[in-house]
């Protein structure tokens, strides 16, 4: 399964203290911040729009992120991605 790697790291970050907030933003607006990349990491005006819709709250649950309902690529909904 593709990002597989990353659902485990995630895990293993909430394992090691962050909460899942923090280890969510981790992956997202921290590194895209890090590298520099500002239409990236956050749901703003003008940013990439792509997101990721799962089951449950991650913020509270890190495990939700491996329960993807839809995926969304530059704002188009991916086909492939999700089961529905």
């Amino acid at each position: 399964m593709h990002g597989s790697a990353l659902h485990d790291e995630l895990s293993r970050l909430v394992e090691a203290g962050l909460s899942p907030l923090e280890a969510l933003r981790a992956a997202t607006s921290v590194a895209a911040e890090v590298f520099g990349l500002d239409d990236r990491g956050v749901i703003a005006p003008g940013g990439r729009a792509d997101l990721v819709l799962v089951d449950g709250d991650p913020t509270r649950d890190i495990s939700a992120i491996r329960r993807i309902c839809a995926v969304w690529i530059a704002g188009r909904r991916s086909e492939t991605a999700g089961p529905g």
